[in-house]
């Protein structure tokens, strides 16, 4: 009953708080990195989690996989990463009355996955955007998981590391889904451990998507297991 009571209450702030993010992040549209890190990491304290960090961000990645399980995952990385992110989302997202410009005002990837040009829109956007100085987030997985086993990776990231040939570094959340379960209703204090894997050369491997999922999944059973989920 309490996990149920906070859940909901943190859902009531993130509302207040993300509407409140987007009209910054129009008011200072030269500041959305700073302002989005400010929201993060306000979000430890509020929600009453830790950040606890494993190995380092490769300065030389261009796009990083990150596994997916809870709306805590993007807040994690938005706290710790040293780059501006551009996340990609699907459109669903971004058809959310108002909340939807939590996308637009960062300018981030917004992909509609019905659509077969979408692809090629999503390449320009991320050319673009690494000439920027940003670095790609991408969820292989597509959509969220249970938190213990990876669903199967979609073809995104791997279409666009081979296009543009890119520096890929794997990140493995972990217990993320424990601290807020937004789909059950469920909330608790403690820790969310984010753990930096070896940078992938997509050209020294043809195997390296899958081998890569491997990897995660490899790093998150042993992470689960240390916090004995």
């Amino acid at each position: 009953m309490l996990a149920t009571i906070k859940s909901l209450t943190i859902m009531l702030q993130f509302v207040i708080t993300v509407l409140i993010t987007i009209v910054l992040m129009y008011i200072f549209k030269n500041r959305t990195h700073e302002i989005r890190r400010g929201w993060a990491k306000m979000q430890t304290f509020l929600i009453n989690f830790k950040i606890i960090q494993r190995g380092k961000a490769d300065k030389r990645a261009k796009m990083i996989l990150i596994n997916h399980q809870s709306l805590l995952d993007i807040t994690s990385l938005e706290a710790i990463y040293p780059k501006n992110l551009c996340w990609v989302a699907k459109k669903e997202i971004r058809d959310i009355p108002l909340f939807g410009y939590i996308l637009e005002a960062p300018k981030m990837i917004i992909i509609d996955r019905k659509d077969r040009r979408s692809l090629v829109k999503m390449f320009k956007q991320a050319k673009e955007r690494i000439s920027e100085g940003r670095v790609i987030a991408i969820f292989p997985e597509g959509t969220r998981g249970r938190g213990t086993k990876l669903l199967k990776f979609q073809s995104g990231a791997k279409f666009l590391a081979k296009k543009l040939d890119l520096l890929v570094q794997p990140v493995v959340v972990a217990n993320s889904k424990y601290i807020l379960d937004s789909q059950n209703f469920k909330a608790h204090s403690g820790n969310i451990i984010v753990k930096y894997l070896d940078l992938v050369d997509p050209k020294n491997d043809e195997n390296w998507y899958e081998n890569t999922r491997k990897n995660m999944q490899k790093t998150l059973d042993e992470l689960n297991k240390e916090i004995k989920l």
